[in-house]
């Protein structure tokens, strides 16, 4: 494993970091989780990246990563970095979703409970919610890693105005932010306009999630729509309608650019992310060991020359 320092702090991320977005709850096979946990490990991944929602349903993949721990990784606690988040809707009612200081406290209690964790390594505003004061959640979020719930504070998807306001209130109480998660994809460059100039300038590190666009730069989607594929079982990201000629042409030539590099597609979009100076990780899912292990090797090749970005770019754009 390769490891970047996060921004202008002292801690190291791996390149690439477990999601349990998916493959996480209650709907999948226990066994399988842990060897998914246990090999990532074993091969240098120390960053799991939950949120309180996540499952399905809601809280099972922190109860399930929490079982994992017990399972056999608790006594390497010290070597692993943990993030959860909170922000989007984890129970119904006015307290369950939000940014308000009721439900961050709530969530991050209810998040340790469920893990079984006395703190997480990193706690992440899972998003800017306009209806609360933003001072009412950075000062929840300054009161976590003052009382000891949480060592970083990392804030996830806030308009680059938004994340430089909470930066600045979050220093004024001498706890800087250490990260800043966004979408961030070669189909999804939206951070490129301010965010990626931002996290360099206020010193922070930068996670991308859905790295792979919820599958389409990988081959999955090249002959058709698997059963067993996200758009078939739920297509609550992704949708039928978003897998169309045109999009499967320009995977296609993605794919023929890949192979030229001696990689799959998925682990060249891996790789193209990873290649971005302000980026510290990328945050993986996986649903085998196998397929972790295929991300993984994403590492072996992070050049890329003039000509293939340039590739790439006529494309996409």
């Amino acid at each position: 494993m390769k490891y970047n320092f996060c921004g202008r702090s002292g801690l190291q991320l791996p390149m690439i970091s477990l999601g349990m977005w998916h493959n996480f709850g209650d709907t999948d096979r226990y066994a399988t989780m842990k060897e998914i946990v246990f090999g990532a490990f074993d091969k240098g991944v120390t960053h799991f990246d939950l949120a309180n929602n996540y499952g399905p349903p809601p809280g099972s993949a922190e109860t399930n990563f929490g079982r994992i721990m017990s399972d056999g990784l608790k006594t390497h606690r010290d070597e692993i970095i943990v993030s959860s988040k909170a922000g989007h809707l984890m129970w119904p009612g006015p307290y369950g979703d939000g940014g308000s200081r009721k439900y961050i406290m709530a969530s991050i209690d209810q998040s340790l409970k469920r893990t079984g964790l006395e703190y997480f390594d990193i706690f992440y505003s899972h998003r800017y919610c306009p209806e609360t004061p933003l001072e009412e959640t950075v000062q929840a979020l300054v009161d976590i890693v003052k009382r000891g719930k949480a060592l970083y504070i990392g804030l996830s998807k806030y308009p680059v105005d938004k994340a430089a306001e909470a930066c600045r209130m979050m220093e004024e109480q001498h706890v800087r932010c250490l990260i800043y998660q966004d979408r961030y994809n070669m189909m999804s460059r939206k951070p490129e306009e301010a965010h990626l100039d931002f996290v360099k300038e206020k010193g922070l590190g930068m996670i991308a999630f859905s790295p792979l666009a919820q599958g389409l730069l990988t081959n999955r989607y090249l002959d058709g729509i698997p059963s067993d594929s996200r758009v078939a079982k739920s297509g609550v990201f992704l949708h039928r309608e978003d897998i169309t000629p045109e999009l499967i042409g320009r995977i296609s030539k993605l794919s023929v650019l890949a192979r030229e590099r001696g990689q799959s597609l998925a682990q060249m979009s891996l790789s193209w992310l990873l290649s971005k100076d302000a980026v510290t990780s990328v945050i993986a899912g996986a649903s085998s060991p196998g397929q972790l292990y295929d991300s993984l090797r994403a590492l072996d090749n992070l050049y890329f020359t003039s000509d293939e970005l340039k590739r790439i770019d006529d494309i996409l754009l």
